[in-house]
């Protein structure tokens, strides 16, 4: 995954619509639409009825990263 679907994934984790994500990295929601296609296709989340992809795409993220020790 690269640096910036690193970055559009985090902020997706914090809860943020794609445009308020095409906002704060100062892009347009359009490249943000494509940045979780090509998210969700490397996560190897297909389209499905049955869950929300981008819950599951934010639940690998918290998974897979690093903790801080606060």
């Amino acid at each position: 995954m690269s640096t910036r679907e690193r970055e559009v994934l985090a902020l997706i984790a914090e809860g943020h619509s794609n445009a308020a994500i095409a906002g704060k990295l100062f892009i347009t929601e359009a490249a943000i639409g494509k940045h979780v296609g090509n998210i969700l296709t490397k996560l190897e989340l297909p389209p499905s009825d049955d869950t929300n992809r981008r819950v599951l795409a934010v639940l690998t993220y918290l998974r897979t990263a690093p903790t801080h020790p606060s």
